[in-house]
């Protein structure tokens, strides 16, 4: 009998951590640290891959730099996932997008996003595992930056001809 109240209260108290770790574990998963924002990230480069995907019928034919734009942001989302998961982020948790969307259309808000995406990780990293996932990440981010800007230039150089 006293054998199993000497185990009883360490189990219990195990138990009690357990729970109380896994559950603020989910609260906590943002929480700043050594890639304090790179979730925030994750989420603005599904909001801005979304844009992208989702054409209206009158935006015509998916240009190059529109199929770039979307390709540079799966290769970041895949560095910035990493990263997180390297620093013990819970990469299921997904927080809202930061950026107040603007009205000028789909590529607009989708550079917008991408703009939020690289202040987000072009902060400094303290952690030397990660510096290159890092940088990889940026790289495409700015590539994706660079084939959204160029998409919208086309756009307008179209709309004026239609004129």
């Amino acid at each position: 009998m006293t054998l199993k109240k000497t185990f009883a209260l360490p189990l219990l108290l195990s138990a009690v951590a357990a729970i109380s770790a896994c559950s603020t574990g989910a609260a906590h998963a943002d929480e700043p640290g050594r890639h304090p924002a790179y979730l925030h990230a994750l989420s603005d480069l599904r909001a801005a891959n979304w844009m992208l995907e989702h054409r209206r019928p009158e935006d015509g034919a998916i240009a190059d730099d529109e199929l770039i734009a979307r390709d540079e942001i799966g290769a970041a989302f895949n560095e910035i996932k990493r990263a997180a998961i390297f620093d013990g982020k819970d990469v299921r948790y997904h927080p809202e997008t930061d950026v107040a969307l603007p009205r000028d259309g789909r590529l607009h808000k989708a550079l917008d996003l991408l703009r939020k995406v690289h202040n987000d990780i072009a902060r400094e990293e303290d952690d030397p595992g990660t510096r290159g996932l890092q940088h990889r990440a940026l790289e495409h981010v700015n590539a994706a930056l660079h084939a959204a800007e160029h998409a919208i230039g086309e756009v307008r150089k179209h709309d004026r001809m239609k004129e």
